[in-house]
């Protein structure tokens, strides 16, 4: 009777999870910017990483511009559905002050991360692109500053007086990111 028990208490728990992490990765069809209250209106964490040269970076050097925070992985198949929409964005909002900034998350940091963004190229209004953005080579640390990432993409609207406006957990519709980021300009 307990084997069934704790056998049937696992599945639910399995469900359970199953259903929250579904919840919190899918794509919203809806385009409405939400706001996570966890995060919302905090300051952005103080964070300092390297680039792929080995140059440090701080979010604070990007103070007074809105900036895009997105933890990704070179290996995460939505990630890469959403990197042409990040470069699209950065060309056209970069010169009002808006920048993204990309936290790569590979266990192998910069011997994944180095050679993914001197090969791939990514189909932006028919030009084939690389990545235009800072890339930054993400730890476990700071995903936890920023309170921990449940999967990849998960990204972070932060305003230009340096506070979180929004997360977005998973992939999200180009729209909705759109209008989160014109909403700050």
């Amino acid at each position: 009777m307990k084997k069934v028990t704790l056998i049937v208490l696992t599945v639910a728990v399995l469900i359970g999870v199953t259903i929250y992490a579904d919840k919190a990765t899918r794509v919203s069809s809806a385009g409405a910017v939400r706001m996570d209250s966890k995060v919302s209106g905090k300051p952005e964490p103080d964070l300092k990483l390297k680039t792929v040269d080995g140059k440090d970076v701080s979010l604070a050097d990007y103070k007074g511009k809105v900036v895009f925070v997105n933890f990704w992985a070179t290996w995460c198949d939505p990630c890469r559905v959403e990197i042409p929409w990040l470069i699209a964005m950065q060309n056209k909002y970069g010169p009002k002050g808006f920048t993204v900034v990309g936290i790569a998350m590979d266990e192998e940091g910069k011997s994944a991360v180095a050679p993914f963004l001197d090969k791939e190229r990514f189909d932006v209004d028919g030009q084939k692109l690389p990545m235009n953005y800072p890339i930054l080579l993400g730890t476990d640390e700071a995903a936890d500053k920023f309170g921990g990432i449940l999967g990849y993409p998960s990204s972070f609207l932060i305003s230009r007086d340096g506070k979180i406006v929004t997360k977005f957990q998973g992939l999200k519709s180009e729209d909705e990111l759109t209008k989160a980021i014109e909403s700050q300009l």
